[in-house]
């Protein structure tokens, strides 16, 4: 069982790394890598998608490294392997972003990623700390997780889900803010479960044992 964090420079991946691997040797003994290869990655048996920074910027990067770019979206919308978008790895997963200027996303899951304006002004953005989630849909990497549970956050968009049921839970930030989405095979995290202690690592667990 092979797991590739998709390294495009464009994410801080060292605790991602750290975290993924001490959850394989749990689960599975599955191995997981930081890779730039696209073979690696037309090969993996799931995938993980980080994200930090602006989502123009990380949009071009991933594009731009053509080569993982082409094997990822093959691996996961023809061969349905699972993947995983951490932070803005997850908005990417959106049709639009509109942070500085309008960027197509990968499309996967339908909305738009748009400034955080919580209704109370006296709430900050970024979006930055532990937060209650707020689970709407069972999945089955949630098990072991309830409504309540946190985690933590650093952020200043958020993903407008256009379908209600591809929003798998929430915080309450000012309003509702999207934690987590997903269809089929695709599942995206605005927090960061490597940062997430308990809760974080039992989702990570969740994920490399998930078999959609």
């Amino acid at each position: 069982m092979l797991t590739a964090i998709i390294d495009y420079e464009s994410g801080n991946l060292h605790s991602a790394e750290k975290a993924f691997q001490r959850m394989a040797k749990e689960v599975n003994g599955g191995k997981v890598v930081v890779t730039s290869d696209a073979e690696t990655v037309a090969r993996a048996d799931r995938l993980v998608l980080p994200g930090d920074g602006a989502f123009p910027a990380c949009a071009a990067e991933l594009r731009g490294h053509k080569g993982i770019y082409d094997a990822m979206v093959e691996a996961v919308e023809d061969k349905g392997r699972p993947f995983l978008g951490i932070c803005v790895g997850m908005q990417l997963m959106a049709t639009t972003g509109h942070e500085y200027e309008e960027t197509s996303g990968l499309g996967w899951i339908a909305g738009d990623v748009e400034k955080i304006t919580p209704a109370d002004k006296t709430l900050k953005v970024p979006h930055m700390g532990w937060n209650d989630l707020v689970i709407e849909r069972a999945h089955p990497v949630l098990e072991g997780i309830s409504s309540g549970d946190h985690t933590y956050f650093v952020h200043s968009y958020q993903f407008h889900v256009a379908n209600p049921d591809e929003r798998i839970a929430h915080v309450d930030y000012g309003g509702d803010v999207t934690a987590i989405i997903g269809r089929d095979t695709m599942l995206g995290m605005q927090f960061h479960p490597e940062k997430s202690q308990t809760v974080g690592l039992r989702m990570i667990g969740n994920f490399l044992r998930w078999s959609p």
